[in-house]
């Protein structure tokens, strides 16, 4: 058995197509179909089910690729230890964030940089909460910032980093605008423009309001919290955005952010990795910069409007 043979199975489970696997393992379709054959043989079970095109896999090549997965973490991981001891931390760091959680990323991206000047990061900031769990069960990733599970944290470990808080983003023409806080009842009759109802963020400000009885109806839905702050900005619409976006955006010209209570409504946001020994050289690193990192603290004052 060879690894390249696991790096095809792997890729193949992850494009759901021949040819993309192959472009994306650099070969060509006809060596990765026969490495994937020679690797069925001498497993002795059927991977693939083969039709005229990838009709997927098959149940023993479904628990295969969860070993592959696993066995090239490893590799992976026992690579980058060994650099780690030879010259410091090298290699690529690979986080993933939920569209809320990712303008804190650079609070810990910047110390990990700082403290391994040869380490780079590679970030990808729009998964959904439970694609951010499944990349980092599968070692598609090392790492991410994302809403704490209530439950179903087997195959994680976590470490709390901030209590997400919630603003109403208006312009200043609105009757709230001046007010030093707004409440959630007052914000669910403004024309609103809200994240995408697919998505945890989402899923949380539809439970406050859920809880008070409301089921306002946003006007635009999007899944980009920029888009949020950009469709605010006409005048047109208000929005619920995560204060720690403040910090990226501040509060920009003819915008306000009021704080909203009755509730005031917080959300738990961490820092994800696989619960696994010895495990990452990389998420281990990040882990140590998110425990001296005070994230709420930086992320705790509200910039002035």
């Amino acid at each position: 058995m060879l690894f390249r043979q696991l790096e095809y199975l792997v890729a193949l489970a992850r494009e759901r197509h021949f040819a993309r696997a192959a472009q994306a393992c650099l070969v060509s379709q006809p060596a990765l179909s026969e490495a994937l054959r020679k690797l069925e043989d001498e497993l002795g079970v059927l991977l693939v089910r083969r039709g005229r095109a990838y009709e997927g896999l098959t149940p023993e090549g479904e628990r295969i690729v969860r070993w592959a997965q696993r066995i090239l973490a490893d590799r992976d991981a026992l690579r980058d230890e060994v650099d780690a001891l030879r010259t410091g931390l090298s290699g690529r760091l690979r986080i993933g964030s939920v569209p809320t959680a990712s303008g804190a990323v650079p609070l810990l991206t910047g110390p990990f940089c700082t403290a391994h000047p040869l380490a780079a990061v590679e970030l990808s900031t729009d998964l959904r909460a439970d694609e951010l769990l499944r990349q980092v069960r599968n070692f598609e990733i090392d790492a991410g910032l994302s809403y704490l599970p209530e439950q179903g944290t087997e195959g994680v470990r976590t470490v709390p980093l901030y209590e997400e808080r919630y603003v109403l983003l208006t312009g200043p023409a609105d009757g709230l605008a001046g007010q030093p806080h707004a409440t959630w009842t007052e914000a669910s009759r403004l024309p609103l423009c809200l994240l995408h109802p697919g998505m945890q963020g989402r899923r949380v400000l539809d439970g406050v309001f859920a809880g008070l009885g409301l089921a306002p109806v946003p006007r635009v839905e999007t899944d980009s919290v920029g888009s949020l702050f950009a469709h605010v900005r006409t005048g047109h619409w208000a929005s619920v955005v995560p204060y720690a976006w403040l910090h990226v955006f501040g509060v920009p010209p003819g915008m306000r952010a009021v704080p909203l209570v009755e509730p005031v409504h917080s959300t738990p946001i961490g820092l994800v990795t696989a619960a696994r020994e010895p495990g990452s050289v990389m998420a281990r690193a990040l882990r140590e910069v998110a425990r001296r990192t005070d994230l709420a603290g930086v992320l705790g004052a509200l910039p002035e409007p």
